[in-house]
């Protein structure tokens, strides 16, 4: 299926700046249909979301007051500029975009001042916005050992932990894949993150677990979730293979896997990270209701 992935903007460019395009979405009546407020919704276990950088093209406002009206609480992945138009339109952000790229992150000793003043930074403004979670990323391997790489993700953690602690914000490195995604990258592996979230040695540290990436990576997806539900903060969904729509045209059973959450106890937000290929909001008010549980 024909899609931009998050690696064609975010890979090399830092993603408190980045600048998101992404193909034209279609807004039709059967759209602005599709947005019509879902007693089930309201009673999810979960507290939904959706990463905006899927539907980017989308004025934001527009996309936050039809994300409202599906049952959506929280537009993530967003700048500091951001923030306040998904909030004076009643939603929160789950997420905000961090100091590193999926390239170039905390696996390398030498972006760690660099990261740690930027992260100085953000951390206080996410705060003061109510936000609960800062994302950032490994980096790319680029030939260096896992071992290494864990090493030096933990040492540069370490060093913005204790204002991530004081603040109360949590710090999430994302799960992804560097199979077919985004080739190279070093935290592509639950057991590699959840080792990592042990050496950093904070609750204020965790995984974001995106179970597409995951999927491809790994599979057995409601075990390992259960396994290392202790590491993880935060979850993406999406379909595979293809990144599209979550529905019956992709191998993952969603409804299960919400279940499984649900009975594990989880109660926070879980996000909508697919790149639509029919008509957009038709298709995330679709997912919405297929996560409800």
């Amino acid at each position: 299926m024909g899609s931009i992935d998050r690696r064609t903007f975010i890979q090399t460019v830092p993603v408190g700046i980045a600048a998101i395009a992404t193909v034209p979405l279609r807004q039709s009546a059967v759209a602005e249909q599709s947005a019509t407020p879902d007693p089930k919704v309201a009673g999810s276990a979960f507290h939904h979301s959706v990463c905006q950088w899927c539907y980017s093209s989308m004025d934001l406002t527009d996309l936050t007051r039809q994300a409202k009206a599906m049952g959506i609480e929280s537009i993530e992945l967003l700048n500091e500029e951001q923030w306040k138009i998904v909030q004076a339109n009643g939603l929160t952000c789950a997420v905000a975009n961090g100091p590193t790229t999926i390239a170039s992150g905390f696996n390398r000793i030498e972006n760690h001042d660099a990261i740690v003043k930027r992260s100085e930074e953000l951390l206080p403004k996410i705060k003061a916005a109510g936000i609960p979670n800062m994302i950032v990323f490994s980096g790319n391997r680029a030939g260096l050992s896992d071992a290494d790489g864990l090493k030096n993700c933990a040492i540069g953690l370490k060093r913005i932990m204790p204002m991530a602690e004081s603040l109360g914000v949590t710090v999430i490195m994302e799960l992804l894949n560097s199979k077919i995604d985004h080739k190279d990258y070093q935290c592509d592996h639950t057991a590699w993150g959840a080792e990592l979230v042990k050496r950093t040695e904070s609750d204020r540290f965790r995984l974001l677990y995106d179970i597409y990436h995951m999927q491809v990576m790994e599979g057995d997806v409601i075990r390992t979730i259960g396994e290392n539900q202790w590491a993880i903060a935060h979850y993406h969904a999406g379909g595979v293979p293809g990144r599209a729509e979550i529905d019956h045209t992709q191998e993952l059973n969603y409804p299960a896997i919400c279940r499984a959450l649900k009975e594990m106890g989880y109660r926070d937000y879980f996000a909508q990270e697919f790149i639509p290929q029919r008509d957009p909001m038709k298709s995330l008010a679709e997912a919405v209701r297929l996560c409800t549980v």
